[in-house]
């Protein structure tokens, strides 16, 4: 089965979130499974830095503003699957993140950044690209790869089906409708039951509309998308797509993340040799310039700091979990706002509170390993692969009980920990309050030896990597094509 993965980000070359490690996890995994998988990406400066042997597949020509365009074909650095990059100076060949600029501002020519990325794609499907190689599925990631779905659906001599996995519903991609005309797609998809969205245009909107089937990274998540609350003013559209959409737990990378073989961590452990694990803890305490206190409860925050990862609860909760013995290793970046405020709460509480500002790959699995939970209380949280690497550490993870946090986290109530299925956390409504007392209740339970060595070892038992999910995509892929062939 030959896929094309289309994304505009890929770990570690770009990153700004989860979608990135997705897409270079899972296209392995199906690879390793059997599957006949390429990447299409974006022409970043990093992309085209860090592909290897690329060689040039066609000439696009002038495009969606671009004077000159050209689809290359390379090979990743260290999977070595082979990847097209979209090889467009005047719209990719720029700093600042995929798509905004160094002082935050969206890239006011992100509709033709990403038109072209979709458009490539579908040429690619429809074997107008590549002689050599046409894929029988295109699944495009999030509203960056949204429009090759659209283009697919508009051109009925493509042969491949196509599949949109939604990432994040809160970011759209979306543009002022008098742009229109820059995509080149027939008037009447320039409405309601198009792209139309609100009085502009939503590349998310044409993912979910055009795509054979959408998915999201959590089975929890696709249900909830389908409510007011959650659908960001497209439930309508995801519940007129019925069973089409369904939700596929994300895995992670369990080579990267293996506290057994893990280089970062001050000690390797895994759960039958857990001494490492309090050596972790200890060099951590050292290492940011906590209080070596053995009775302290280590809590990390690992995430973009932003009010819908629940940090501003973490904030309001934190003076008085201090005062009951709480340690706190944040690190991330995010809104100025709880940037200041987390700042403001190390220099209010030396030796209690460290916070990095900013992002470290290294320094984020030494504060996996080092702490004793790590907190996700989001307002809404698609999937989220800190708990799993909480998980995977046995750091037992703190979450709010929504999308993927739901799914993966089964809280340390007394029935769940008789049944030997406990393995973290669990509150449910997003204030001060009930985060407050959820972290209470870990801290008392730590004070059990014996049950937070059971938690721990359920915790690290749980499976985590991209093999289910793979081998679900891989079924999900056989059924529409089964359907498209009349076989099924």
């Amino acid at each position: 089965m030959r896929v094309l993965h289309v994304a505009a980000e890929v770990f570690p070359i770009v990153k700004t979130g989860g979608l990135a490690d997705v897409v270079a996890a899972l296209p392995v995994a199906l690879a390793e499974q059997g599957a006949d998988v390429r990447l299409l990406l974006p022409g970043l400066p990093p992309v085209l830095d860090a592909v290897q042997g690329a060689r040039p597949v066609v000439d696009i020509g002038a495009c969606f503003g671009a004077l000159r365009a050209r689809l290359l074909l390379a090979r990743m650095p260290g999977s070595k699957l082979p990847a097209y990059v979209v090889d467009a100076p005047y719209l990719y060949r720029r700093g600042g993140s995929p798509y905004q600029d160094s002082d935050g501002e969206e890239w006011p020519d992100n509709l033709q950044r990403f038109a072209l990325l979709g458009w490539v794609a579908a040429h690619l499907a429809a074997d107008d690209a590549d002689p050599q190689w046409t894929p029988e599925i295109v699944h495009a990631h999030d509203w960056h790869a949204a429009m090759a779905c659209a283009f697919i659906a508009e051109h009925p001599a493509t042969r491949a089906a196509s599949v949109f996995t939604v990432h994040n519903l809160a970011f759209q991609g979306l543009f002022p409708m008098h742009d229109w005309p820059m995509l080149g797609l027939a008037s009447r998809l320039m409405s309601p039951a198009g792209l139309e969205f609100h009085g502009q245009l939503s590349f998310m909107k044409a993912g979910l509309m055009f795509a054979d089937r959408v998915t999201t990274v959590s089975p929890n998540y696709a249900r909830e998308i389908a409510t007011h609350e959650f659908g960001c003013g497209l439930d309508g559209v995801i519940r007129g797509r019925g069973t089409a959409v369904t939700g596929i737990l994300n895995g992670i990378d369990d080579e990267l993340w293996n506290p057994a073989s893990d280089s970062a961590i001050a000690s390797r452990y895994d759960a039958e040799r857990p001494a490492g694990k309090r050596e972790c803890r200890l060099a951590l305490q050292r290492e940011l310039g906590l209080e070596v206190d053995d009775d302290a409860l280590v809590l990390t925050v690992v995430s973009r700091l932003t009010a819908q990862k629940g940090l501003d609860l973490v904030l309001a909760a934190l003076p008085e979990l201090v005062r009951q013995g709480v340690q706190f290793a944040v690190q991330g970046t995010g809104e100025a706002a709880l940037e200041a405020a987390f700042r403001m709460a190390q220099q209010s509480h030396p030796k209690r509170v460290h916070v990095h500002v900013g992002y470290d790959e290294a320094r984020a699995h030494r504060l996996i390993a080092g702490a004793d939970v790590i907190a996700v209380p989001s307002r809404f949280e698609p999937c989220g692969l800190t708990q799993m690497y909480g998980l995977r550490y046995g750091t037992l993870p703190v979450v709010r009980r929504v999308g993927g946090l739901a799914d993966t986290v089964v809280d340390a109530s007394d029935a769940a920990r008789a049944s030997g299925v406990a393995t973290g956390f669990v509150f449910d409504a997003a204030t001060p309050q009930a985060f407050e007392r959820c972290v209470a209740r870990a801290a008392a339970l730590r004070r059990d030896p014996s049950t937070w060595a059971a938690l721990r070892t359920t915790a690290m038992a749980q499976p985590l990597s991209w093999q289910g999910p793979a081998a679900d995509y891989l079924r999900l892929y056989a059924r529409i094509l089964r359907r498209q062939t009349g076989s099924a």
